[in-house]
This record gives C-alpha cells, sequence and structure tokens, in this order.
C-alpha cells in the first residue's frame, strides 16, 4: 500500500536510529538509562562505559556518586528488566561502578 500523505520526520528519524543503533550492552543501557532511572539521576549521571556486565556511570558530584552507589542493586535489576523487554542484543548488566565525572566531557572523550 501506497502512502498518499507525507511522514512526520521525527517518526522516519526514531525509526532509522533505533535501526542502527548498535547491540552492545552499552548502547542498550544509554538508550534506556533516562526511561529507567528517572529524570533526576539521568540529568545528573551517564552511562560512558560497560565492560562484563559493569557499567561505569560518570557522575557530576561525589554525592551523586555515592546515591548511585546506594541505589546500584535496584538501578541494576530496573535495567535488566527493561533490557528484557526490549530484546534487542545487548547483555544483562551485574553493576554499576560510579565515578565523579562530568558525563558530557566523559561521553565525547570514549567516543
Amino acid at each position: 500500500m501506497r502512502r498518499t500523505t507525507p511522514r512526520r520526520l521525527g517518526l522516519a528519524l526514531a525509526e532509522v536510529s533505533e535501526w542502527l543503533a548498535p547491540a552492545t550492552t552499552l548502547a542498550q543501557v544509554q538508550a534506556r538509562w533516562p526511561e529507567t532511572v528517572g529524570a533526576a539521576i539521568a540529568a545528573e549521571a551517564e552511562p560512558i562505559s560497560e565492560r562484563g556486565g559493569l557499567v561505569t556511570v560518570a557522575c557530576r558530584s561525589a554525592v551523586w556518586a555515592q546515591e548511585l552507589d546506594l541505589l546500584g542493586p535496584e538501578l541494576v535489576a530496573r535495567l535488566n528488566e527493561s533490557l528484557a523487554r526490549a530484546a534487542k542484543g545487548g547483555g544483562p548488566v551485574r553493576g554499576l561502578r560510579a565515578v565523579v565525572a562530568d558525563p558530557e566531557r566523559a561521553s565525547r572523550r570514549r567516543r
């Protein structure tokens, strides 16, 4: 069936970017981070690397790093649940490692 009206660009780009996203655990965690941990944590911390299921999260301050250490088991459970629902590859998250670093600068260095 042929489409008679133009498609919204935002919808088309969302489909393309989802299709192009790598199927690594880090990419999956980064894609689901804001919805899984909430806006407050997502504004202060960002996953920057993953190795063997251990996700390193850059936090803006030591206070947020400590908070993520305390919330770690709960956040890991939520992330694994979210990844299982998506079922797009990657592996299970076995832990979080919080470090103090500006998330924006840390993620630029890793790219």
